[in-house]
């Protein structure tokens, strides 16, 4: 299974409180701060609430 990073790029202040668990569950809470994910419809449906917030690349 192919996997993503997700890297937070801009801050969560003045964010919706549901956008900001969002980034949580993404383990995400600093900018700059990194994970990778598998690529499933769970983890693409949290990214398309925060694209503002966050930077997506592909990782083989």
């Amino acid at each position: 299974m192919s996997e993503i990073k997700v890297t937070q790029t801009r801050s969560a202040i003045g964010s919706k409180p549901k956008q900001r668990g969002t980034l949580r569950a993404l383990g995400l809470g600093k900018i700059g701060q990194s994970n990778t994910l598998p690529d499933r419809n769970e983890i693409r449906g949290m990214i398309a609430r925060v694209p503002h917030l966050i930077k997506v690349e592909e990782v083989k």
